[in-house]
């Protein structure tokens, strides 16, 4: 039980339904769902679409989606890939010759093919029971009439003012004489709402076929983008089969590679080999974290990539063999030095939203535009502001996430299940670009090793170690006496940019029929049943 005189929050509970997201009208428009007879996915779907309006910053229709579901909370597990793809024309020896050594943000070629609207359209078609009018109501009403920013979001918003500005039509539709709207503003976009109302209309086709797909394809090539309008009517996500790994007794449930949910796994194997009888913030456990996210993620940026392109060896990744070698490399007294690294793009924004409904079903659900306001760049018709998540690959020839023809970059995105006994026990997620692996492994081992509840474990300072580097990035709440020690054997400790990530979760209590969630104080949101 928490303290009550300290500042925080409560786990929410409830009997029927739960969901959890990072802004108020996204989980009341979930439980809104929920109320109305739809289930975990509709509720999802419609919490989504209402982030890509009111935190534009985080998410949008021109991101990607990956998502984990459950029927009745049973331990069989859909999993879906809605990560996009280069256009047929990308490729190292064609970026050689339009003299490109590494892809910058704001530009055409960090953009791949958004591959969220065929998540959300296919995972309605297959798993929820309501039309997408329904779904995309309340997102099309915020985005028509308008919606209040909130104080992260327009945190965020201030920090990508320049950005927003080199576009003619983001500094049209997404700044305030030429400003960041401030916290309390009203702030309307209607060309997203024509958007949501044709694609509720007319499904996926009208936004990989139609005018919305000329109106993108269009703006890019009139950026130099290689894209075309085959790349778009082409493009399908894909559903796959969920990776897993055992935990302290229960299942940790990933999507497969081209996401780094398998470094998640990884990381926690690393971790289980040790005891859990200090201090979940002391200077030994937050060492080991910091040696095994290293670790993990050196293997990660030598290795992963998309699988349609080169074999990914998930046997060998989740061995214990390797996570014994990893695990006996990490020094209590140092740093390791010499970690292999290409350095990719810095993390940041995107938004996780978790739903269980009445029958138990469970929604596990994340969208992203990759960085704040992905690459900055605006379709002016449509206004789908479009991710950068061609970022994530690099240009060096033969490696496993380089750049090829209709490739899907490595992807951070990440949604999470934990069961036991064949049952849903958590659904879970941590938002945060690059962060999100090592968000995974930090929080479940809190819940699950040291057995703090939810919402504590979410409440705790984070630190995350720049890929590469023996650069840790530490949370002004992080013990001050934890601070100076992890100093004193070597790691560089500096202050985030801004709050490391955020996080949501759902669990269930079978036996009594109770749902309880928690939701970072990091964002805007929160937790909500029925």
């Amino acid at each position: 039980m928490r303290n009550f005189e300290l500042p925080g929050r409560s786990l929410v509970m409830a009997r029927n339904g739960m969901a959890a997201t990072s802004h108020p009208a996204s989980t009341l428009a979930a439980i809104n769902v929920l109320d109305d007879g739809g289930n975990a996915m509709d509720a999802a779907i419609a919490a989504c679409a209402v982030q890509c309006v009111v935190e534009p910053g985080s998410t949008g229709v021109g991101g990607d989606c990956f998502a984990l579901y459950s029927r009745r909370g049973t331990d069989d597990i859909v999993a879906f890939n809605g990560s996009g793809w280069l256009p047929a024309a990308a490729s190292v020896e064609a970026f050689d010759a339009m003299g490109i050594s590494a892809i910058e943000r704001h530009s055409a070629h960090a953009v791949t093919v958004p591959g969220a609207i065929d998540a959300w359209t296919t995972l309605a078609r297959d798993h929820g029971t309501m039309p997408l009018g329904r779904l995309f109501s309340p997102a099309i009403s915020l985005a028509d009439n308008g919606y209040v920013v909130a104080p992260r979001a327009a945190s965020d918003w201030a920090n990508q003012l320049e950005l927003l500005g080199m576009d003619i039509n983001c500094r049209a539709h997404m700044l305030v004489d030429s400003a960041a709207p401030e916290a309390g503003t009203v702030h309307r976009q209607p060309l997203l709402a024509k958007t949501l109302r044709t694609i509720s209309e007319g499904g996926s086709r009208a936004f990989y076929e139609g005018a919305i797909t000329e109106d993108i394809v269009s703006y890019l090539r009139s950026k130099g983008g290689l894209h075309t309008i085959e790349d778009f009517a082409e493009f399908h996500g894909e559903y796959v089969k969920p990776i897993k790994s055992g935990f302290r007794g229960y299942e940790v449930h990933e999507c497969p590679p081209n996401g780094q949910g398998l470094i998640a796994l990884l990381i926690l194997k690393i971790l289980e080999g040790f005891d859990a009888n200090d201090d979940p913030l002391g200077p030994d456990r937050l060492h080991r974290e910091i040696e095994a996210t290293r670790l993990a993620y050196s293997i990660r940026d030598a290795l992963l990539g998309d699988p349609r392109n080169g074999p990914v060896d998930v046997d060998w990744f989740l061995s214990d063999q390797l996570a014994d070698e990893l695990r006996s490399r990490i020094d209590l007294a140092r740093p390791m030095a010499d970690l292999p690294s290409f350095k990719p793009a810095d993390h940041k924004d995107t938004v996780y939203i978790c739903v269980v409904d009445k029958d138990r079903n469970c929604a596990s659900f994340i969208n992203s535009l990759f960085h704040p306001f992905g690459s900055g760049l605006m379709a002016p018709n449509s206004g789908v502001l479009l991710h950068n998540r061609g970022q994530s690959f690099t240009v060096e020839r033969g490696h496993p996430n380089a750049v090829a023809p209709r490739a899907r970059p490595m992807h951070t995105i990440i949604p999470g299940m934990v069961t036991k006994n064949c049952k849903v026990q958590l659904t879970f997620g941590v938002m945060g670009g690059h962060y999100q692996a090592m968000g995974h492994a930090h929080f479940l081992s809190k819940v699950l090793h040291f057995g703090l509840d939810m919402q504590t474990a979410i409440d705790m300072p984070r630190i995350f170690p720049r890929p590469g580097t023996n650069v840790v990035e530490a949370e002004s709440t992080l013990p001050a006496s934890t601070h100076a020690e992890l100093t004193r054997r070597g790691f560089r400790l500096v202050p985030p940019n801004w709050a490391i990530g955020g996080a949501q979760s759902i669990s269930i209590d079978w036996e009594r029929g109770v749902l309880a969630g928690a939701s970072d104080h990091r964002k805007d949101g929160c937790a909500l049943g029925n």
